[in-house]
């Protein structure tokens, strides 16, 4: 991973929130916070809560005195996370990194992480932090991505950059997002850090959209593969979005289109 793709700023988190959430994050947010709300944590921690589509589907499902405390590493992102939340007196947000979090040893019954461990430049550390700060018995629920071959809108758009930018294709989705999708490396890692317990589980999904524009405008606008796209050509950022959309509509049709996606739902018990 590289560092720019840690960098979530300028509209990218709103964009993100518009066409990313919708397109591929909501189905897997309600199972996860339908996961964590089964273990009846008093105390939650989130990291890497992006813009809060979690945050949004977990909140309601905790007791009432719960706390629930709303990590990101980027600001922008937890801004716009904390602007789409209703009040709630559970909730504290407060930026910070899975590296190096700043809370007691044993604050929490449950740390959760939606799409974030991808992005955590040392896995280790960020794995011994979550153990750090979880209670004896305590869980650490969290998702990846599966390769992109198993996530086809994604796959599709990556496959038509590198048709306009073959010297240097943009890769920061094949790169970073489903870059790490080997399941014996995450329970080897996870055990490494002091887990026990370890279960991981796949879980296929269906990315719908009401047009190929969506998931076209939702990868190459809504994600760091934007500043790929525009480090390349200046300015062509709208034709090179125009040319992913007429490679999607070509496979997928012109009218509502729909394709797999795919993750691994990871479940370690301290």
């Amino acid at each position: 991973m590289l560092e720019a793709d840690k960098v979530f700023a300028g509209s990218v988190p709103e964009n993100y929130d518009r066409h990313m959430v919708p397109l591929i994050f909501e189905p897997y947010a309600a199972d996860l916070a339908r996961r964590a709300a089964a273990l009846s944590p008093r105390a939650v921690l989130e990291t890497a809560a992006g813009t809060g589509v979690v945050t949004r589907a977990l909140a309601p499902r905790l007791s009432p005195s719960a706390s629930y405390v709303v990590t990101d590493l980027n600001q922008p992102m937890l801004d716009h996370a904390a602007s789409r939340q209703g009040q709630d007196s559970r909730i504290a947000w407060r930026q910070a990194d899975a590296l190096a979090l700043p809370f007691e040893d044993a604050g929490f019954d449950l740390v959760c992480c939606q799409f974030g461990a991808m992005f955590f430049p040392d896995r280790a550390r960020a794995y011994g932090e979550a153990r750090r700060v979880l209670r004896p018995g305590g869980h650490f629920l969290f998702s990846v991505w599966d390769r992109i071959e198993e996530n086809v809108f994604a796959d599709d758009v990556t496959n038509a950059l590198a048709r306009i930018f073959p010297a240097d294709p943009p890769r920061f989705l094949a790169r970073t997002p489903h870059g790490y999708h080997d399941t014996d490396l995450i329970r080897r890692e996870l055990e490494a850090a002091g887990f026990s317990r370890v279960a991981i589980e796949t879980r296929a999904e269906q990315s719908r959209a009401a047009s190929a524009r969506v998931p076209a405008v939702a990868y190459c606008q809504g994600t760091l593969l934007r500043n790929e796209i525009e480090a390349r050509a200046p300015g062509k950022l709208e034709a090179a979005t125009d040319y992913a959309e007429a490679a999607i509509a070509e496979r997928h049709g012109t009218g509502e289109v729909a394709a797999r996606i795919q993750a691994h739902i990871v479940m370690a018990v301290v």
